[in-house]
């Protein structure tokens, strides 16, 4: 897990980079471990405010928001972030309203994960938004 003094230049940098915002401790934690187990660096934080003030600086490769927050309205913290990057962004929710997953991909979501979810459906999904989101070569 990376942190906000900890920014290897992106020369060096091997593997790729995946922001974690959600304010809950186990989610954090579980994203956290099993990101990090898949291959990836991961930096998280709890809201999008302090995601907005980081993706600057640290440049994540991808996003994953978690909708369940009940200080910030979960459209905000995606339009927020999308403001200050254009990395693919991943949203995390227990619903399933269409009208909701309309709002999200409207908002700048490139994807809408319904929870729970199985985890190897959940890293073939963030593996393909990388994949497409690299400039070729």
């Amino acid at each position: 897990m990376l942190y906000q003094n900890e920014n290897p230049p992106p020369d060096m940098r091997e593997r790729q980079r995946i922001m974690v915002v959600d304010n809950d401790q186990d989610m954090q934690s579980f994203l956290n471990n099993t990101l990090e187990q898949e291959g990836f660096d991961t930096i998280v934080v709890a809201d999008a405010d302090s995601a907005a003030g980081l993706v600057d600086s640290l440049k994540p490769d991808l996003v994953i928001i978690d909708s369940i927050s009940p200080e910030q309205d979960n459209l905000e913290s995606l339009a927020l972030i999308r403001r200050h990057s254009s990395a693919p962004i991943i949203m995390l929710s227990p619903e399933y309203e269409p009208e909701t997953m309309r709002e999200a991909f409207s908002g700048g979501a490139d994807d809408y994960i319904r929870m729970p979810f199985g985890v190897k459906p959940f890293i073939a999904r963030i593996r393909a938004k990388l994949r497409r989101s690299q400039p070729s070569l």
